[in-house]
């Protein structure tokens, strides 16, 4: 039986964390299955569990941690991959002896070998963590005679009509709260050609919108000495056979460029949808957050971006509660938010992240106020996007169907993105992957409803 195990065990993957991290978990996935190992999506079907962990602020940690011990409880050997594992290595294994082995992205490449000792019974040795913002890329995309130019060689499996597509990895950007670019290494783009071959992959297998991601999209290109690259790549895949249409995430608001903006707002195939990590909107908060611009900067770029397309959706990420914040800062926030009217507003309190600078700086919030000031904003923002749906009454809008139960379909629209509300369609008799045009009728919380034009 160990022989047996060895040679193919059966191996499930738990998907933790952003869109970068579920690429990340394609590829584990694509190896294993290319060198032979059977993949389950139910852990109690496996030998072995891959828990693919998320490691950027504390409750992403503890939803790892609590996943890799469920995961053990299930009597299956246990795995920790992904961006906890990097970070904490031999911390965490010391933390977790239920974990059979804590893998290193390094160990990516060699990932079925790895669980095939896992299987035999072997207990890895733990990697030790180290700065990666030196290191070249985690996964260099592998060619063989058999493939096209630019293609790459470990196929994704499609998951659905939407997909993610790694544009880029790392980030060169020090902001004093993130330790990502710690973890994943210096921004490095993958070659356009790569990620074209990627989608015509994924667009060839049913997939309809190709949802490039990475953690600064706007550097993309400037390491392959063309700084304006994302501009071209955009235009490129949505004309691609089978594609719908392109969005792009992760946009970095001191980087947009008319040119993008016009690009992103204009294009046929292009969805006219802006991710952008605005953080905060007080000039001070956001110097020492070592970020740029302010609300009468964002405020400009928001005009400018309506002024181009009306209906572009917008969405943002803001932290409250950062060392130093005053009530007047939160004020200059809760107005811009006010003012700027975007479909979208995630809300995080700041929290310690071990090695950033911002845990060296003075006048750190209570904690309790931290989270009176989440409870403050999250509930401004939920009245604004609701009264920003509101405000898409009448709007022709272009649904790619994600879901279909009981005779309603659920997708979303171009100005939504993957984390966003979407759209319900009750009785249009569609299947997954359809592209139905429709008018927007009413709310469903905060959905939009729509009927098929």
């Amino acid at each position: 039986m160990a022989d047996t195990q060895q040679s193919a065990p059966r191996v499930a993957i738990v998907r933790l964390g952003c869109a970068r991290n579920d690429v990340d978990a394609d590829e584990i996935g694509a190896r294993l299955a290319g060198d032979g190992v059977a993949v389950f999506d139910d852990p109690a079907d496996a030998d072995v569990v891959v828990v693919n962990t998320c490691g950027f602020i504390a409750t992403a940690k503890k939803d790892s941690i609590d996943t890799l011990l469920a995961a053990a409880d299930s009597g299956a050997k246990v795995v920790a991959a992904g961006c906890l594992a990097e970070r904490y290595g031999e911390e965490l294994a010391e933390a977790l002896p239920e974990a059979a082995a804590i893998l290193s992205f390094d160990d990516y490449p060699e990932i079925a070998d790895r669980v095939r000792r896992v299987a035999a019974g072997e207990h890895l040795t733990p990697h030790t963590p180290r700065d990666r913002r030196q290191l070249l890329p985690i996964a260099p995309v592998e060619r063989t005679a058999e493939n096209a130019p630019g293609h790459a060689r470990l196929a994704r499996t499609p998951t659905g009509p939407v997909m993610p597509v790694k544009l880029a990895s790392g980030c060169d950007r020090r902001c004093t709260f993130c330790a990502i670019p710690s973890f994943r290494g210096s921004f490095v783009s993958r070659p356009p050609e790569d990620v074209i071959g990627e989608v015509v992959d994924l667009a060839h297998a049913g997939v309809r919108e190709m949802v490039l991601v990475s953690e600064n999209s706007t550097s993309y290109g400037k390491d392959l000495g063309d700084i304006r690259m994302l501009e071209r790549l955009l235009p490129t895949l949505g004309q691609l056979p089978g594609v719908v249409r392109a969005r792009v995430n992760y946009l970095q608001p001191a980087e947009m460029r008319p040119g993008l903006v016009e690009v992103i707002a204009g294009t046929p195939g292009v969805a006219p949808y802006f991710d952008l990590s605005f953080q905060h909107a007080s000039p001070e908060v956001l110097r020492r957050m070592r970020r740029f611009g302010g609300a009468d900067d964002f405020l400009a770029l928001v005009e400018a971006i309506r002024a181009r397309s009306p209906h572009a959706g917008i969405r943002t990420n803001v932290i409250v509660g950062f060392p130093g914040e005053t009530d007047a800062d939160l004020e200059i926030l809760t107005d811009f938010l006010e003012r700027a009217g975007l479909d979208a507003v995630g809300v995080f309190g700041y929290s310690n992240e071990e090695g950033t600078a911002a845990v060296g700086l003075d006048d750190h919030v209570e904690e309790v106020e931290i989270e009176r000031r989440v409870d403050l904003v999250s509930r401004l923002v939920d009245d604004l996007a609701l009264e920003r749906a509101e405000e898409r009454a009448g709007e022709r809008i272009e649904v790619i169907v994600e879901e279909v139960e009981n005779g309603v379909a659920f997708g979303r629209a171009a100005h939504q993105g993957m984390d966003d509300a979407g759209v319900v369609l009750p009785g249009v008799g569609a299947e997954i992957g359809d592209v139905i045009s429709a008018f927007v009728v009413g709310l469903d919380g905060i959905d939009l409803v729509g009927e098929p034009a």
